[in-house]
């Protein structure tokens, strides 16, 4: 097997979304405008609630997934169709938007600490104008594998004989949350057809003898495995794969489509209350 090497290492930038909360943006900053089929990678976290405590008000989706994963803390959520729902610290919630959602989230400490991530994953063409759906999953849902130093939450794929609940059939994404013990190797087989990339968040790692610093996404390379040191203290980072999808890309804001038309479409059903139009599907543990 090939192992994968770094092809870009973007350190995140601080960027204001919501009623004010500042988020790490590595995926969809001036850097790294797109990585097929991922659209944006947020971390957010503070241990001040007034950072975060407005939260994220109402706000429109359409044409686009996005998997949420808590690391510390609880994230309140509802949406305009009546689902509620409340993700707690290991919890994962796999949002497909598709013809449109509104909805809100907001962030809540637990024991003085909120973190976690949200991905942006792109939708085929054909499946932009779907319904939309939730799959969401309490952390007892999620698998851990355990051996040598090394501990891995399988929040989607597989790894060590254990699969990860969410499922994304587009692009079949890969999402790891890998812990390891000083001195210690990970290895991975990842499909040569996938896109994937680390985010280091704790601690440092090293990658074909490329440092990765915390806070620090690396895009990688062909190959069929990726394989990451760490370091003297340890490292904690996510390991995220996914099948590009090869389509036209046209972003503005929360609507991400395949034309401009479709974007003025979006804006034009939005102002006009006909955004949403079916009640979200509810799947979980």
């Amino acid at each position: 097997m090939t192992a994968r090497s770094i092809v870009q290492l973007i350190r995140a930038s601080a960027v204001t979304e919501g009623a004010g909360v500042t988020v790490h943006r590595t995926i969809g900053t001036p850097a790294c405008r797109h990585l097929d089929p991922f659209l944006m990678l947020d971390h957010f976290g503070s241990d001040d609630p007034d950072e975060y405590i407005a939260g994220f008000p109402d706000h429109p989706h359409r044409g686009f997934i996005t998997l949420t994963y808590m690391l510390n803390g609880h994230m309140r959520h509802q949406d305009s169709m009546g689902n509620r729902g409340d993700l707690r610290a290991g919890g994962a919630q796999w949002m497909k938007a598709a013809s449109g959602v509104i909805h809100s989230e907001m962030p809540q400490q637990t024991q003085g600490l909120m973190r976690g991530f949200q991905l942006w994953i792109n939708l085929p063409a054909a499946d932009k104008m779907s319904d939309p759906a939730y799959q969401e999953f309490s952390p007892e849902a999620i698998p851990v594998a355990e051996e040598n130093g090394r501990h891995v939450r399988v929040v989607s794929g597989t790894y060590g004989g254990r699969t990860g609940p969410i499922d994304d059939p587009a692009t079949r994404v890969h999402y790891l949350d890998v812990t390891l013990a000083a001195g210690r190797v990970f290895t991975h087989r990842v499909e040569a057809d996938m896109t994937a990339f680390v985010y280091v968040f704790e601690g440092e790692a090293a990658l074909a003898e490329t440092a990765l610093p915390r806070h620090s996404l690396a895009v990688l390379g062909p190959g069929e495995a990726v394989e990451i040191a760490a370091g003297n203290g340890g490292t904690r980072f996510i390991l995220v794969a996914g099948r590009p999808l090869h389509e036209p890309i046209v972003q503005y804001g929360p609507f991400v489509m395949n034309t401009r038309a479709e974007i003025e479409q979006a804006f034009a059903d939005y102002r006009d209350n006909r955004l949403v139009r079916k009640k979200a599907r509810w799947a979980g543990d």
